[in-house]
């Protein structure tokens, strides 16, 4: 008895010395408001919307020290809506916004293998848009990132540590296409540099769209330039995307994946539209500051489809967002499209593609 109860007490002692070299964590966010769509081919609708400015998830998060700076890392975060408690893809793919496990290190970066956002996207949403891609004003609306341009499966991806204010990422995701190596593959890459109220990069996409049986559908690429700088009284910033090639500008909605007009399907407003392929983004925008709690954002984008349908679009949007506690805030937002010669581009938000051209959200947002 008394040997059990040492060996217990000794496993006890490893146990708790091997949990306190790992750490997992339980988090998510609730973000569920009120959304008011216009101007849509099937009338004005006003529903109850889950993640309009955050898209609302739960997800796991761990890390295990291996020593001399290196760690294990994994990540699983699954989109849920709040508003009926389903999931938020029509796949019911449990983990559908990230799934990777990797190595990370202090000096060398990290290395990951999984289902993770482009650095197209992630350049755009932490540099570029003022909305951070959330809200009705969301720069999704216009610039070329639903579908694959958001996320990639079977991506490893390398992301540096920060070296005097600059960091770096590189993806290649693969396409797991028999007998064809370069089919439905997907490479991209970022460079940024953060240092003061400057905060700058660039970002490059490529995406083949060739299947097994079609090795006709061409390549699609994207660059990018994003910026902004902080004047403390108000946050500027700007964008420019240059999209050429089939399947460079994904709409955000029913044509996502489809690759020209050969392929166009009824938009929201009843007409056929698809996406161009041959076009540029550009945005400009501000956030301010109005109390120690409250923040303005505001925007402008255009996009500019250099087809000979020249089918371009104007986007006006503005917002507030007020800071209850660290972990808690209330929105409003409103945003406007013109699209022109049959452009059918409609206001979403950070998850729903939205069904008009004009769209206002109020919300409330916890993080946990």
């Amino acid at each position: 008895m008394k040997k059990s109860l040492i060996a217990i007490a000794v496993l006890a002692a490893t146990s708790s010395a091997a949990f306190a070299q790992s750490n997992v964590t339980i988090y998510g966010i609730l973000d569920a408001g009120i959304t008011s769509e216009r101007g849509g081919a099937q009338g004005n609708v006003t529903k109850v919307t889950s993640g309009a400015a955050s898209a609302s998830r739960l997800g796991f998060k761990g890390t295990e020290d291996l020593g001399g700076g290196l760690s294990a890392v994994f990540k699983l975060e699954a989109g849920v809506k709040v508003d009926d408690g389903a999931l938020d893809n029509t796949n019911s793919v449990l983990f559908n916004r990230e799934a990777y496990v990797g190595l990370s290190s202090k000096t060398a970066g990290s290395l990951l293998i999984g289902r993770q956002y482009t650095p197209y996207y992630e350049t755009l949403r932490d540099v570029g848009d003022p909305f951070a891609m959330g809200y009705a004003g969301t720069a999704k609306n216009l610039f070329p990132v639903a579908g694959y341009m958001t996320r990639n499966s079977n991506a490893v991806v390398y992301k540096t540590p920060n070296l005097e204010g600059f960091t770096g990422a590189v993806s290649y995701s693969l396409g797991e296409t028999n007998g064809d190596a370069s089919a439905a593959r997907q490479i991209g890459a970022s460079l940024g540099y953060n240092n003061g109220p400057l905060n700058v990069a660039v970002a490059y996409n490529s995406k083949n769209n060739d299947t097994q049986t079609v090795k006709t559908n061409g390549v699609g690429h994207n660059g990018l330039i994003a910026a902004n700088y902080d004047f403390k009284v108000v946050k500027v910033f700007g964008a420019f995307s240059k999209d050429k090639g089939a399947g460079s500008a994904p709409i955000n909605g029913a044509s996502t994946t489809t690759l020209s007009a050969a392929f166009a399907t009824t938009n929201a407003f009843g007409y056929t539209f698809a996406p161009t392929q041959n076009s540029t983004d550009a945005l400009i925008g501000l956030t301010a500051p109005v109390s120690e709690a409250g923040t303005v954002m505001a925007s402008y984008i255009r996009k500019n489809d250099k087809e000979s349908f020249n089918r371009d679009a104007d986007q006006w949007a503005i917002g507030y967002n007020y800071a209850l506690s660290k972990r808690t805030s209330t929105y409003v937002a409103y945003a406007k499209i013109k699209n022109k010669n049959g452009a059918g581009y409609t206001v979403g938000n950070n998850t729903e593609a939205g069904t008009g051209d004009k769209a206002f959200n109020l919300g409330l947002k916890h993080s946990f």
